[in-house]
């Protein structure tokens, strides 16, 4: 096979998102088509950055697809972040990295894909039962980079709302079924967590006051606000930036949420009662079922509460890409691909216990996953992720938002008055502007 694919033949990307390649001639082939053709003896390289109670539900998977498809893989995990991009930009430079590897799709392009990566082609999908209908289109369209597709989505992780049932019916802010009470705008959500303090004696909500990038996202976006970058700066919209920066101000000086607190203080206020709620990633819900059957824990998720007149939230999409190899062989090649589409066929698993939202429709669509709790009532949150600005120094494990959080973790101190907060947030991103893009 080439070393770099071309994308099939003539079709158009718009073909790609309606489907129309099956009217150019390519079949969908039966899912799981290419088993047959391993001996067991093919090997396909995987790296990951998955190292949290997540990683331990992939290896499961993992163990799984071997024994069903006679493939051997062989799975390393890095650590999280920058230490795993840098092996993996300095793998795929050598054209001697894994044969496929699960980033952010935040990142993509960051990774320069037509120098590092290897495009896909929508035959060698098809062939493995995979169809890019079965993909969110908005999703989908992100994994594309001057038309070639470099992605395959896997899930939806995101900013989500957890609550304590216990906590929240002593406060009266649920519903007859148990789910919280949805509000509109800030004021309502606030009057919530008043509610929600009153009985917890502490915090109305439990926040990880040094990642504040997620809120900050989440509440701007929930405005319409854009963030641009061009080669000399960007554009940035003030009046929204600095609404949403004053949220976390009063939520903090009203003690409602905590002044200081790291990831593990975040979630320990939760699990010990101190907060009613806590936003926290969806992936956090192996850690709380853990304590649940450890200590106690009656817990439900809901998707981020509605701010500014809707839901989004910030996010990002795990995804598997191809790094770029100086050689493929025929059956690696195809081995690789039969693993990301096993993966995708089979995420019900990770959906389930990892608490992500997969990204493969007919899993999220089916009964089965519609009848999960709580999965099934943050599920919209797949509509409403917002992806981090397009920039070389964006995204998960990026700079920008490590900046822009150092930055927010003195506003919830009460050390940084929301507008001079602002001012700092632009400063440090002018700073970032002027880096030049180490991959370029």
């Amino acid at each position: 096979m080439p070393n770099h694919p071309s994308p099939p033949g003539s079709l158009s990307r718009r073909a790609l998102l309606t489907g129309t390649a099956a009217a150019a001639g390519i079949g969908l082939a039966g899912c799981g088509s290419a088993t047959d053709a391993f001996s067991g003896q093919t090997t396909v390289k995987q790296w990951n950055l998955l190292a949290g109670s997540d990683g331990a539900i992939m290896t499961d998977m993992h163990r799984q697809f071997m024994d069903e498809t006679g493939i051997e893989l062989k799975a390393t995990t890095f650590a999280w972040g920058t230490p795993f991009y840098t092996k993996l930009v300095m793998g795929a430079s050598g054209g001697n990295a894994a044969d496929v590897a699960t980033i952010h799709l935040s990142r993509l392009e960051s990774l320069s894909p037509d120098t590092l990566l290897e495009a896909i082609e929508l035959d060698e999908l098809v062939a493995a039962g995979l169809d890019p209908q079965d993909f969110p289109t908005a999703i989908w369209e992100r994994c594309f980079v001057d038309d070639r597709l470099y992605a395959v989505p896997i899930d939806t992780h995101a900013l989500v709302n957890y609550y304590n049932r216990t906590v929240c019916e002593q406060a009266g802010v649920l519903n007859a079924d148990g789910t919280l009470l949805e509000t509109h705008g800030v004021e309502e959500y606030f009057d919530l967590l008043r509610a929600v303090k009153d009985v917890t004696g502490e915090y109305g909500t439990s926040l990880d006051t040094n990642a504040g990038w997620r809120q900050f996202w989440a509440w701007y976006r929930q405005q319409d606000g854009e963030w641009t970058f061009h080669e000399d700066g960007f554009e940035l919209d003030d009046d929204k930036a600095l609404t949403a920066i004053d949220v976390m101000w009063r939520m903090a000086e009203e003690g409602l949420c905590p002044r200081i607190s790291d990831g593990g203080a975040t979630a320990a206020n939760f699990e010990n009662g101190l907060g009613g709620l806590v936003q926290v990633g969806n992936w956090e819900i192996t850690r709380f079922r853990a304590f649940n059957e450890a200590q106690g824990l009656d817990f439900s998720m809901c998707e981020m509460p509605d701010f500014f007149g809707n839901r989004r939230t910030q996010g990002d999409c795990h995804t598997y890409v191809l790094p770029r190899h100086n050689t493929w062989s025929e059956e690696g090649r195809a081995a690789t691909i039969e693993y990301v589409s096993w993966m995708l066929r089979h995420s019900f698993q990770w959906g389930a216990g990892a608490g992500h939202t997969p990204a493969y429709l007919p899993v999220t669509e089916s009964a089965e996953y519609q009848e999960l709790e709580p999965n099934a009532e943050y599920a919209g949150v797949v509509d409403n992720v917002q992806f981090d600005p397009q920039v070389w120094f964006s995204g998960s494990a990026a700079r920008l938002a490590d900046e822009v959080a150092q930055v927010l973790a003195g506003v919830y101190a009460g050390n940084t008055r929301p507008e001079d907060a602002l001012e700092a947030v632009k400063q440090r991103a002018q700073t970032l502007v002027e880096l030049p893009n180490p991959i370029d």
